[in-house]
């Protein structure tokens, strides 16, 4: 078993972060002959068996999730000569991505429109920093602590005992108290400023004082002790962390104590969500034929966890120029559809890409549930991730292009790889990869029910997916694991 955060093996879509922020970092985009990062291609692998894929509306799920829905999406007859957003639903199919490759595919198209982009860092204050990347190493302002501080409430004492006791005490957040002499001590507060001179803090259950005031020790004190020394943790101008940092909590309190008021990081790509069919409904119970929409809830925050800034979301139904108007009037780094990838009367995906001249990169990946996705680029700097309309398999889009994608695009280190085994036997497609909610129980993982196309009730309760090769996995045998945004880091859901 590879132990969970730890690399299992070098995959290629795992790109440098140290690349990414170098892209970032540079002057208006500009950068040295020789250090060109090919924009990737159109992406097709050789025949395989074909299969048909299931439905990508929103339409509720069969008792078998794997097996093909009713196919409503015929076939394009209008000429082989189409554009590639034009092909039929059985060519995609064949000209499907493996899934890995999809992944690598994504993680290269952020890598590139980064570049082409030119973004620059943005300069953050600490309350808005949370889940970006630092653009540049985070160095000491300050030494810490600044000043001697007291570790404990007790005494600062001077020379040895017994000592007497001045008056009046010293609290954190005073000017600096006179120096004490031999034989004198002062009642001091946690975190208070040590009177120059002083030898060490006496805790406040390690002395008494007699009848006649003075101060006794009831164990042996040792010089320095409990005194938090200038500059113990850093000192000005030291290395604290790395460039592509992730920014946490933690970082945060760091930033703050070392003195920063903001921090210079990448800024967050921005994504619209475009919610496609006209058989959603935003609330109410389904009737006459309409669903409700899971993806315009759900899309919002898990893009939000994976990095993004989430623009707007906008419902659109199943009308052609008003996706048309949406894709050529965005200004988002990155646009998500919902639905609408497959070739039905109503799937306008794969006609307005035509329309407007965009590059499929990834048409259709071998991957269940969610085969029909598509990765196109709509401008050198600017990409469209095309989700299934079926809620899982919008899920299985988000895990394979949307992920890589966003991650790249905000510099955010890649997740280490791991592996554990199932418990329970997973069953896998012939010729794709599959996708299993599982949960974490101690050394293994066990797979979840309910994983069709169209159903979220397993993915609701996972702590992660399971990679399913073809061919499937046996109870006991590792497969690989992708954890979910908010299993990475229970803060990491918050991030805005």
């Amino acid at each position: 078993m590879t132990p969970r955060g730890t690399r299992a093996d070098e995959d290629a879509e795992d790109l440098d972060v140290e690349e990414v922020l170098a892209l970032v970092n540079e002057d208006n985009g500009h950068h040295t002959p020789g250090d060109h990062v090919p924009a990737p291609t159109p992406h097709t692998t050789g025949p395989d068996q074909p299969d048909r894929h299931p439905s990508n509306r929103h339409t509720p799920d069969r008792q078998q999730p794997d097996q093909p829905t009713s196919d409503r999406h015929g076939t394009d007859r209008r000429g082989a000569d189409r554009h590639t957003a034009d092909r039929s639903t059985s060519d995609r199919h064949h000209k499907a991505t493996p899934w890995s490759e999809a992944r690598e595919l994504a993680a290269r198209a952020a890598l590139a429109a980064t570049r082409a982009a030119g973004r620059a860092p943005v300069s953050v204050p600490l309350d808005a920093a949370l889940g970006l990347a630092l653009a540049a190493p985070l160095t000491a302002l300050t030494d810490l602590p600044s000043f001697d501080t007291s570790a404990m409430d007790g005494w600062a004492i001077a020379g040895p005992g017994p000592w007497d006791v001045r008056e009046e005490g010293v609290l954190a957040g005073h000017a600096e108290a006179e120096p004490l002499t031999d034989g004198e001590a002062v009642r001091i507060a946690t975190g208070a400023r040590v009177p120059p001179d002083t030898t060490a803090v006496l805790r406040s259950e390690h002395g008494r004082t007699d009848t006649k005031g003075q101060l006794h020790a009831t164990r042996e004190v040792q010089p320095g002790q409990d005194i938090r020394a200038r500059g113990q943790e850093c000192r000005i101008g030291d290395h604290l962390l790395a460039m592509g940092t992730l920014v946490t909590p933690a970082v945060l309190g760091l930033a703050a104590a070392a003195g920063y008021d903001t921090l210079t990081a990448v800024p967050r790509p921005r994504v619209e969500v475009l919610v496609l069919g006209d058989e959603l409904l935003t609330k109410g119970l389904p009737h006459d034929g309409l669903i409700r929409d899971a993806l315009g809830p759900m899309l919002p925050p898990w893009l939000r966890a994976l990095g993004a800034e989430v623009t707007a979301v906008r419902r659109l139904g199943d009308d052609a120029k008003a996706l048309h108007k949406a894709l050529t009037t965005s200004r988002a780094d990155l646009v998500v559809t919902t639905g609408g990838t497959a070739a039905g009367p109503v799937d306008h995906v794969h006609p307005t890409l035509h329309r407007i001249g965009a590059e499929l990169l990834v048409d259709g990946v071998k991957v269940r549930p969610g085969h029909p996705m598509l990765l196109a680029r709509l401008k050198e700097h600017q990409h469209l991730v095309g989700l299934p309309g079926n809620p899982l398999a919008a899920v299985s889009g988000l895990l394979t292009l949307a992920e890589p994608l966003l991650r790249t695009l905000a510099a955010r280190p890649a997740p280490e790889p791991y592996t554990l085994p199932l418990k329970d036997a997973a069953h896998g497609h012939p010729y794709d990869t599959r996708l299993i909610p599982v949960v974490l129980r101690g050394d293994h993982a066990v797979p979840l029910h309910y994983h069709g196309p169209a159903m979220l009730r397993g993915m609701a309760a996972a702590d992660a997916v399971a990679v399913v090769p073809p061919g499937g996995v046996r109870a006991g045998q590792e497969a690989e694991l992708l954890d979910l945004p908010w299993a990475l880091a229970g803060i990491e859901v918050c991030f805005t």
